[in-house]
């Protein structure tokens, strides 16, 4: 669905035979693609033995997301750490070491929401520590864009012929266009805590809302008075 909104701000320079108009269009689509982050980590006396858990659930979660439908190529790696584990000692009066931490995270990338939920809960129930920052995207992005990009041009062309009109004239060829701003996706998220999930366990459900792509351009335009007719 194509939208257009008025202009942000528009007005008529009479000495230089210019008209300025701001417009911006937009164009709604419901997201086909979704991605979250898969959080598997450990805790153990030895750094050693922090890494071995961690690599034993990522193992597991990717073998889950196997049987789910993700492609290899769709769950990544994203960051992996082993730092020390410190802890206030008030009787010492400093922090003593308490152990290592190992944390990987993967970045899942699900290309048919309808198996955004089975993706989870296999996550879930392969090990997985946390899910976080389910986002939401649609493949056809580039296109839309483009269209919302059309739009504001003929936004701006209409407001422009008004104000033109109204000024007592008629309007020139365009002599100017500039996107603004890079347009960014709109893409709503949800953070979600995992829970140890029981194999009788409820499947997930996830419902992504409609997204708005929105392109906003300057245009100048040359203005014709009735004196120039």
């Amino acid at each position: 669905m194509l939208a257009g909104m008025c202009c942000i701000f528009s007005h008529v320079e009479a000495e230089e035979s210019r008209v300025l108009v701001s417009a911006v269009g937009k164009v709604s689509v419901r997201p086909d693609m979704a991605e979250f982050a898969v959080v598997v980590k450990s805790d153990a006396k030895t750094s050693e033995k922090a890494a071995s858990e961690t690599a034993d659930k990522y193992r597991s979660v990717q073998h889950a997301l196997r049987t789910a439908g993700v492609a290899s190529e769709d769950a990544t790696s994203a960051t992996y750490t082993v730092s020390p584990r410190w802890e206030w000692d008030q009787s010492l009066g400093r922090s003593v070491l308490k152990g290592y931490t190992a944390r990987h995270t993967i970045m899942v990338k699900v290309r048919n929401l309808g198996l955004i939920g089975k993706a989870i809960d296999a996550s879930v129930q392969g090990g997985a520590d946390e899910v976080q920052n389910i986002s939401f995207s649609s493949s056809r992005y580039e296109s839309l864009r483009q269209q919302a990009l059309a739009a504001a041009v003929e936004n701006a062309h209409r407001d422009a012929e008004i104000m033109a009109k109204a000024a007592g004239g008629h309007l020139g060829q365009l002599q100017e266009a500039v996107i603004n701003e890079q347009p960014q996706r709109v893409r709503p998220y949800q953070d979600v805590m995992a829970m140890k999930a029981a194999p009788e366990a409820v499947p997930t459900e996830i419902a992504p809302s409609e997204q708005e792509i929105a392109v906003t351009v300057s245009t100048r335009w040359r203005f014709i008075g009735a004196s120039s007719r």
